[in-house]
């Protein structure tokens, strides 16, 4: 039995908005105001998803379950994936003692905490988006500052809002480069123009990210560091993105950023040193500037030890995001599963996409491929450099797997969730919603992708939930598509944040858990501030002189 996807079911777009929302309210009040545990929060989330999808737009039950199904096991592989091995290698380095010598070694670089959360959170994690995406920086950059002794919120609020500008790019351009194949888009017109629109944002979100951290003074004493950083991630950005492609965007921007800081830091130190690892104006904060602790001093082998765990993670997530590793991988073993009942049987409809056509369903296990097999991997072999005994590294993984059971239930129940409203259309309502706006179009549109990537957790997923959406409104209101698919994506960045996904990969990678309600609040406001910059800038190229310029 074929089911069309209806969109507007009550006849009256108010009130199939407000239905349509339901869901996705239910799980943020659970969870950032009634304080209710996450995986509670996502399972009330997704029976709120159910009924809302079942009795309102008329989706058959048997359907809605196997989509929440399919969103499950999305869920395990490859993020749950993901979050179980980048923990198991933080808990390998932080048993043996290298954790406390990697410290040591970047306050060597500097003890100060505003820059060494820029280099760790922005510039490094700037890499693992570019390389892998899909979880992995904010995993990797919320375990190490957590490491380092910042506090719980201050390691996962600070690493989301700094996993923002990359975002678009992320995992090799697959977000554009998807976008592109979907949706019919010039790749290169397209990844031209987000190339012209997030380097203003890139030059911005380092400044933002130390005045969330430390305030608006404590900002201005490092400005010359700031500007440095920002500056030397957003020029190669949009040189790469207009001049050579989407893959290695992140990957060279972060490269040089990280490198420029390192080298401009051999010359410059702020006058005064942050040593607060708290956010500044939170509970047990100090905020305090005073002088730098003493620095212990490791020899270059024991820095060199402590080091190569995660130069052989960085390896492996680098070498496992490359397209040709990937597709020689899954020729050894990928297992496609189209969800019987469910694949090719419900059908999107106008306007959404120029004419009906079917949603495909089918769940691909590629273990062998998977980012998270790679971070296995490095785990591995970095447990044996660390001299770890084989019956040591399976009993270390299985006490990883008991830390983070709860986040994994919670992330399988949040990309039920996603799945759900996607295959009942409740999340086209909503981008319809913002569709209807007219000259302000622009500026809803760029929400648009906002809004896609808070519900799904993927700038890939908005951009297929969205893109051709995006295409069609812009044609229409005589703007340039490519400044709107653009828009979806650069948008869609700024709420990489506050998703469900994300924040749970937080609060596990520094095991805060059942406070994923703390860190949603602390971030929705950077959140969509920062989407409604975006908008604002998006408006201004669509009919302003001369940032009209920059759209082609």
């Amino acid at each position: 039995m074929v089911w069309q996807q209806v969109y507007d079911p009550f006849g009256n777009m108010v009130i199939s908005t407000l239905l349509a929302a339901i869901p996705v309210v239910v799980m943020l009040v659970s969870l950032g105001f009634l304080h209710i545990k996450a995986h509670l929060a996502a399972g009330l989330g997704l029976l709120a998803a159910f009924v809302v999808a079942v009795f309102a737009y008329g989706m058959p039950a048997a359907m809605a379950g196997k989509a929440a199904l399919l969103g499950g096991f999305t869920g395990l592989l490859p993020i749950g994936w993901i979050v179980l091995n980048i923990i198991f290698l933080q808990q390998l380095s932080e048993q043996n003692g290298s954790f406390k010598v990697l410290q040591s070694s970047l306050s060597g670089i500097t003890d100060d905490r505003r820059l060494q959360l820029l280099l760790i959170a922005f510039c490094f994690g700037a890499f693992f988006e570019g390389a892998a995406g899909f979880g992995t920086p904010v995993a990797v950059t919320a375990g190490i500052l957590i490491g380092l002794g910042f506090s719980p919120l201050a390691a996962s609020g600070l690493s989301l809002i700094a996993n923002t500008a990359p975002v678009a790019f992320g995992a090799l351009g697959t977000p554009v480069i998807t976008l592109a194949k979907v949706h019919g888009y010039d790749l290169m017109d397209v990844t031209a123009m987000i190339g012209r629109q997030l380097p203003f944002f890139s030059l911005l979100v380092p400044f933002w990210l130390i005045w969330a951290f430390a305030g608006r003074k404590a900002m201005m004493e490092i400005w010359p560091a700031l500007l440095v950083t920002g500056l030397s991630f957003a020029i190669p950005q949009y040189l790469v993105s207009n001049f050579i492609g989407p893959e290695l965007v992140d990957i060279i921007a972060a490269i040089v950023s990280m490198v420029s800081l390192i080298l401009f830091l051999r010359v410059w130190q702020p006058k005064k040193i942050w040593l607060s690892p708290n956010l500044k104006g939170h509970e047990n904060d100090g905020g305090h500037v005073s002088a730098p602790e003493p620095v212990q001093h490791y020899s270059r082998a024991e820095l060199v030890r402590a080091w190569t765990p995660w130069a052989i993670l960085t390896g492996f997530v680098f070498v496992w995001g490359l397209p040709p590793v990937k597709t020689f991988l899954d020729k050894v073993f990928v297992a496609k599963f189209p969800i019987d009942g469910l694949h090719n049987l419900i059908m999107k409809m106008p306007p959404v996409v120029p004419k009906a056509h079917p949603e495909a369903a089918v769940y691909v296990l590629n273990l062998l491929s998977a980012t998270g097999t790679g971070i296995l991997l490095a785990a591995i072999v970095g447990a044996l450099v660390m001299k770890y005994r084989p019956v040591e590294i399976v009993r270390t993984f299985g006490r990883t797997f008991w830390l983070v059971r709860y986040s994994l239930i919670t992330i399988v129940l949040m990309l039920a969730l996603g799945t759900l409203t996607r295959f009942s259309g409740t999340d086209t309502t909503l981008g319809l919603a913002f569709a209807n706006s007219g000259v302000l179009y622009p500026f809803f549109g760029t929400l648009m992708g906002w809004l896609g990537v808070s519900m799904t957790g993927s700038d890939t997923a908005s951009n297929v939930l969205f893109g051709g959406m995006q295409r069609v409104a812009a044609e229409q209101l005589g703007l340039s598509p490519n400044l709107m698919g653009a828009a979806n994506s650069s948008g869609g960045v700024m709420g990489k944040m506050i998703d469900a996904q994300s924040i749970v990969v937080a609060s596990t990678a520094t095991r805060w858990f059942n406070h994923e309600g703390d860190i949603l609040r602390y971030v929705f406001f950077h959140s969509i501030a920062l989407a409604s910059l975006v908008g604002l800038f998006v408006t201004l190229q669509a009919y302003v002189w001369p940032f009209s310029a920059m759209v082609k």
